[in-house]
């Protein structure tokens, strides 16, 4: 039903990109980014691995990055991936 007729005045709202953008910290989804800070953290002042825990942030974050190029919102997904149970499990 595509109708050529000019919309009335006001009818098209302009949508911002920034309302529909996933919210992302260095490039990974805040979630993400949140959960490898504190773990690296944990890492390099709690257990005083300091080497350990910058790789660990570096890893994690570069494959959060990765991931979430795929999909912005891969930490959603996993999440309700490992909370609901398979409708087929035997």
């Amino acid at each position: 039903m595509a109708d050529n007729r000019p919309l009335p005045p006001g009818y098209s709202v302009p949508v911002h990109r920034s309302l529909t953008a996933p919210i992302l910290l260095a490039g990974a989804p805040r979630l993400a980014t949140i959960v490898n800070g504190t773990l690296a953290a944990a890492l390099g002042i709690g257990l005083q691995l300091w080497g350990v825990g910058l790789v660990f942030w570096i890893v994690a974050q570069g494959i959060c990055v990765f991931a979430a190029r795929r999909d912005p919102q891969f930490a959603d997904v996993l999440i309700r991936h490992i909370r609901t149970r398979g409708y087929y499990a035997c």
